[in-house]
């Protein structure tokens, strides 16, 4: 398997250098990285921004359980 993706890598890299040229190719390279970075930040903010929105809702059901138990407690004297 490992053959195989070595394989892929090379001919994706050898068709780009044809493509692009090898002046530009490592520009390419750079502003590639510069958008697998940008997306990786994005997805990793979303997670966070997902993770509190989740811990806030499991904090908040905490909170009012007791009060809701309290209050059948209360109407059922």
């Amino acid at each position: 398997m490992k053959f195989i993706l070595k394989y892929f890598e090379e001919l994706l890299a050898s068709i780009a250098i044809i493509v692009v040229g090898p002046k530009d190719f490592p520009f390419m390279l750079k502003k590639i990285g510069s958008w697998i970075g940008s997306a990786k930040r994005y997805v990793r903010d979303v997670q966070g921004q997902v993770s509190d929105l989740t811990n806030e809702t499991l904090n908040t059901e905490i909170e009012d359980k007791p009060k809701s138990e309290n209050q059948e407690k209360k109407k059922d004297e």
